[in-house]
């Protein structure tokens, strides 16, 4: 084995020196790094405490009243109102440029690279940004929630869509291409059915997923929880502040149990079909 592959045994001094640079040249950087942010092991500490201390505050979990207990559940519901439409408008108006940024559909490169391009431009800001530009545009409440989700989503889902439909086995296609069909049968009864089981599963992820960034995008005014979340972090009540985190991972928890059986199921479908 080591005379079949010397250069793993025994690589060369010029290796090695590559590899104690590259070494040396990241533990500068992670140095560097720390300091610039002005790390500190003595803030770390007193921090932690500081953490315990109110852990300690937010014992037990309470809503105060069961008005309120009603008012933070119907806030949730609306979260996951939010990540449910926007999940699923982002997948529809997805798919057809899925299919644009798809190189063994569109045959112009001009036009996938410009469809890369731009679903890579939409995807590169995230749902916080997005949820600051739609809350000054629609103003606040759940329907910029809905729109941020939308647009960040929108772009990962053109990219991961397309990606699924290079990745799909062309024998189907080109058995209805022999038969007389044309590009459009091709797309509707060879791609179709072998990427939507993964198209759904993708979804399903993102659903979960999006349950967690409606929660966060709440809180600069895009609706649902996240609001209640940030006022009662302001005015310290940290007892609400528990009760709504705990609200938060299990409902976070449900849907994950119920889109991970979901997911499998249609990654078994899609294993079948295949």
């Amino acid at each position: 084995m080591i005379m079949r592959y010397p250069a793993i045994f025994a690589p060369s001094s010029a290796g090695r020196l590559k590899a104690v640079a590259v070494t040396l040249a990241l533990l500068g950087l992670f140095i560097f790094g720390m300091i610039e942010l002005g790390f500190s092991l003595t803030r770390m500490i007193t921090g932690l405490g500081q953490l315990g201390v109110t852990i300690a505050h937010m014992m037990p979990p309470s809503t105060g009243t069961w008005t309120k207990f009603f008012i933070y559940l119907h806030a949730l519901a609306e979260t996951v109102a939010i990540a449910f439409l926007g999940v699923m408008v982002a997948a529809i108006l997805a798919l057809p440029f899925g299919f644009l940024a798809a190189k063994n559909v569109i045959p112009n490169w001009i036009v996938h690279v410009l469809a890369r391009r731009f679903l890579d431009t939409v995807r590169g800001v995230d749902e916080l940004i997005w949820a600051l530009i739609w809350v000054g545009v629609v103003g606040l409440g759940p329907f910029a929630g809905v729109l941020a989700l939308v647009t960040a989503n929108f772009g990962a889902f053109g990219k991961l869509f397309s990606e699924a439909i290079e990745t799909a086995d062309r024998r189907a296609g080109e058995g209805i291409l022999s038969t007389g069909g044309n590009n459009l049968h091709v797309a509707r009864f060879a791609l179709l059915p072998q990427i939507l089981p993964v198209i759904g599963s993708q979804v399903l992820y993102y659903f979960e997923s999006n349950t967690r960034s409606a929660t966060i995008i709440g809180i600069v005014g895009a609706g649902g929880i996240g609001l209640h979340l940030a006022e009662q972090i302001r005015v310290l009540e940290f007892q609400h502040v528990s009760a709504l985190i705990l609200m938060i991972l299990v409902t976070v928890a449900a849907i994950d149990q119920v889109s991970s059986r979901l997911r499998f199921a249609l990654i078994g479908e899609a294993g079948q079909a295949r």
